[in-house]
């Protein structure tokens, strides 16, 4: 029996993070709305090109095929096109074989309000204000970053996950300590004064809860049957070095979180780690780790002081 959707961890994507609408965006900016849904009209049996978040929506839906009784992921469709325009959306998801039946459509709109009638642990969307409010409303959201070229190896079946640390999985309590005071010497002293006591939930952190139990099924489902091959792989990436290595750990054992990897960089540059990785998306909350990422799929999580604007 399938699960209810309460138990499922269920995605939310905009048609914007899904596909590639660089063209159709171009042509609504310069033309307006009913250039824009003659052009969907047109098109409507071509499928968008990839988008950003496709490998890792892609590769997220077969773990369906992995647990067909139970059938633990679901993804839905948040566009803010009209049910009309958005048919070459529904068209696209049908040509890449997607197995996506649920939807909401706007019209222009913003749709972060519905985000929880669908249990949602996250959003995805290359419109940074739809982020935003997702996020100020307490769901987990991230902005796809569209700069980037999706590289999508269909032989590779495996799923890799990348996560910062601060701000994505754990809240910014130790950001708010480094930002404050500049010294990295007392932020080390207070890591190590507190290496004891786990931090609050980041914004992020229930999509890796819900990984990590998946991952232990798949776990059970290799030791049971050796041909099964495993699909899940997480990472952690971290700007973290010794001694604050100590909090992270214990933070993750009392979240009962297991990781496959985790890389402690201590200011070292990491794309030299996401580069070798290829993960097939990676969640970090500064723009000063994401802008010279390339042909890494990269989300941004608009969260915490790293956020915040500065005060004049």
């Amino acid at each position: 029996m399938a699960y209810p959707i309460e138990k499922k961890l269920v995605i939310a994507v905009a048609s914007s993070a899904l596909f590639d609408l660089t063209e159709s965006d171009s042509i609504f900016k310069a033309q307006g709305v009913q250039p824009y849904k003659e052009y969907q009209k047109k098109y409507i049996d071509k499928p968008f090109e990839k988008g950003v978040a496709f490998p890792f929506i892609s590769r997220l839906l077969r773990l369906n095929e992995s647990f067909p009784d139970e059938q633990p992921i679901e993804v839905i469709l948040m566009s803010r096109n009209s049910p009309e325009t958005g048919m070459r959306a529904f068209n696209s998801i049908k040509h890449y074989q997607l197995n996506i039946t649920r939807a909401g459509f706007s019209s222009g709109s913003s749709h972060f309000q519905y985000l929880p009638a669908f249990n949602a642990s996250l959003f995805l969307s290359a419109n940074e204000a739809d982020v935003k409010k997702a996020l100020d409303s307490g769901t987990a959201a991230g902005r796809v970053l569209n700069k980037t070229a999706v590289m999508d190896d269909e032989e590779d079946k495996e799923l890799r996950l990348a996560f910062d640390f601060d701000g994505v999985l754990a809240d910014d309590e130790a950001e708010k300590v480094y930002k404050t005071t500049n010294s990295l010497q007392t932020y080390h002293k207070y890591e190590v004064d507190h290496a004891a006591e786990p931090l609050k939930n980041g914004p992020v952190i229930e999509l890796l809860k819900k990984i990590s139990v998946y991952q232990k099924l798949e776990q059970r489902k290799a030791n049971q049957d050796p041909q099964y091959q495993r699909i899940l792989k997480t990472a952690i990436v971290t700007a973290r070095n010794a001694p604050a290595h100590e909090r992270m750990i214990n933070t993750l054992n009392y979240w009962d979180v297991d990781v496959d990897e985790a890389f402690f960089l201590g200011g070292i540059d990491k794309a030299r780690i996401l580069n070798i990785m290829k993960p097939h998306i990676f969640f970090d909350d500064q723009m000063v780790h994401l802008d010279h990422i390339d042909k890494i799929p990269a989300v941004h999580i608009p969260f915490g002081v790293a956020n915040k604007e500065p005060t004049l």
